[in-house]
């Protein structure tokens, strides 16, 4: 029989099992593979599923990326209180750990509904997600999509690259509906004066994307936001 030191010393060279696309999860083991795991560099766990990301193309995920985290940077440096990151861990629920392209969220002690762990992970629900999608079957605009939404993410913007598409979805009464656009021009309903000329983006017109969100900016109701902000300190 072996004694507790014994059970103790086998319990620290337990051999922890790779984290692989497919593996099906609670939050604590997937966080647990994850750290074991250095040379991963994006997982998720959606639905209680891995999902182990594939090296990413130019063209096709990190130029487009880049062009959105460009327009969504804009936007935050001109907006105190408000915060942006990319591509952090998500702890939405036991069973959704996403790692979205880009996030978008208010500080916690101004109101925002996401709070940072005591170990520097978001809990809880953005209010904003991005996400560049290949196409229009990808897990993005499914599970994902659910995880986002039963969970409370307020808006969520994905890119599918391959259609040249954008959806905006903007969350009501507990279900997502498509950002109707003023003309090309779509405006978030939760943060005001973030407004997207959609056409440009698709285009790659980055300075006609930058010019018309400083329309945004330059509007009373982003003012009126900043102020608002401003009153909670």
């Amino acid at each position: 029989m072996r004694t507790a030191v014994e059970e103790h010393d086998l319990s620290k060279n337990e051999r922890i099992p790779p984290l692989e696309s497919g593996d099906r999860l609670t939050d604590w083991e997937f966080e647990r593979r994850y750290a074991a795991s250095p040379h991963i560099k994006k997982a998720e766990l959606i639905e209680g599923v891995v999902y182990v990301a594939s090296p990413l193309r130019f063209e096709s995920h990190a130029e487009p990326h880049s062009n959105l985290i460009g327009w969504l940077w804009t936007y935050q440096i001109t907006t105190p209180g408000v915060r942006l990151g990319i591509e952090p861990t998500v702890r939405l629920d036991r069973d959704n750990q996403p790692q979205p392209d880009g996030v978008l969220l208010i500080d916690k002690q101004l109101g925002g509904q996401a709070s940072i762990s005591h170990d520097d992970y978001i809990q809880g629900a953005p209010e904003l997600v991005v996400e560049i999608a290949a196409s229009s079957v990808a897990n993005d605009l499914y599970d994902k999509k659910k995880a986002y939404r039963r969970n409370g993410v307020r808006e969520y913007i994905v890119w599918q690259i391959f259609e040249n598409k954008l959806d905006w979805f903007c969350l009501e009464k507990g279900d997502y509906i498509l950002l109707e656009a003023d003309g090309d021009i779509l405006k978030s309903r939760v943060f005001p004066g973030l407004w997207l000329a959609t056409s440009a983006l698709l285009a790659g017109n980055m300075s006609v994307v930058l010019a018309v969100l400083q329309q945004g900016l330059n509007a009373k109701e982003h003012a009126d936001f900043v102020q608002q902000l401003s009153q909670k300190v």
